[in-house]
């Protein structure tokens, strides 16, 4: 897997001050998508153990709520299998003191029926998945960690409990 960049300090990727990962490659190429750079699977970086290293490190300190993977494509198989393992070295070491948010455009009923083992390994360690493709169309500023209406932010923790889809919090428009 390849990678676009690691921001140590991002507050637009999930509630607080996160590590984001944006790993490289995507093959829905949304109309006005914002990180275009990162369809070509072969931009950046390849992504290993001093990487990895680099995020449990950065994901240290208290004020670090967690770790977002948005991308490219997180849920392409080239990039399932390079973000498996730090997911589950962020749970070994961070158990529940730093939440996990992976940005998709596949929605989460798409990524049920994947067939990968990958897939469902990574859906078990997530505690909220942003899914849907960008639609320019459904385009709103007022949304909370996600561009357009039609993606969802999906508590992951209580859709695995209820065993249904569940939604979070910050799955609403704010009002200003």
């Amino acid at each position: 897997m390849k990678y676009a960049k690691i921001k140590k300090h991002d507050v637009a990727n999930g509630p607080g001050i996160r590590v984001s990962l944006f790993v490289s490659g995507c093959n829905h190429h949304c109309k006005g998508c914002f990180n275009e750079e990162t369809w070509d699977f072969n931009f950046g970086t390849l992504f290993g153990d001093k990487e990895i290293n680099e995020i449990i490190e950065a994901l240290k300190p208290n004020y670090i709520s967690g770790l977002s993977i948005l991308g490219g494509e997180p849920f392409e198989l080239v990039n399932q299998q390079g973000i498996l393992p730090i997911l589950n070295k962020v749970k070994e070491i961070y158990k529940d003191t730093k939440t996990i948010w992976i940005y998709s455009g596949f929605t989460y009923e798409e990524l049920n029926s994947m067939k990968f083992k990958e897939t469902k390994e990574i859906l078990k360690l997530v505690d909220v998945l942003v899914d849907g493709k960008f639609d320019i169309n459904l385009k709103d500023p007022r949304l909370y960690f996600r561009g357009s209406s039609n993606q969802r932010i999906i508590d992951m923790n209580k859709t695995r409990k209820m065993k249904k889809i569940v939604l979070h919090e910050k799955n609403k428009r704010r009002e200003n």
